[in-house]
């Protein structure tokens, strides 16, 4: 299992948290730290498409225009805070967010 997000993330914390309470071991990756490469980054656009650039954070509005009305893939590699997360994947299975569907399919809870 891998976690891609922001070691300052709040919502990525919650997530390795009950992963680890629910004894899942994964490999938490900080896209801020470690950047994705292009073709990991296209692998998760082929996933998710534009819901990969979370619109409604700071850092979006931050943007120029040019990147704004550029391909998520470009957002996201100009600034990778934009990226919507955690993303997690599992078994081949990609996870975006940390919403009760996540939770269920990855904790059975």
């Amino acid at each position: 299992m891998i976690i891609y997000g922001l070691s300052t993330c709040s919502l990525c914390q919650k997530a390795q948290k009950a992963l680890e309470a629910a004894g899942h071991t994964f490999t938490f990756r900080d896209v801020r730290a470690d950047p994705l490469d292009e073709a990991e980054l296209g692998a998760l656009i082929v996933e998710f498409g534009d819901r990969l650039v979370d619109r409604t954070s700071n850092d979006y509005r931050a943007l120029n225009d040019w990147l704004k009305n550029s391909e998520a893939e470009a957002q996201i590699l100009a600034k990778p805070k934009v990226m919507a997360r955690p993303v997690i994947v599992h078994d081949g299975a990609y996870y975006l967010g940390w919403d009760d569907t996540v939770q269920q399919a990855l904790l059975g809870a």
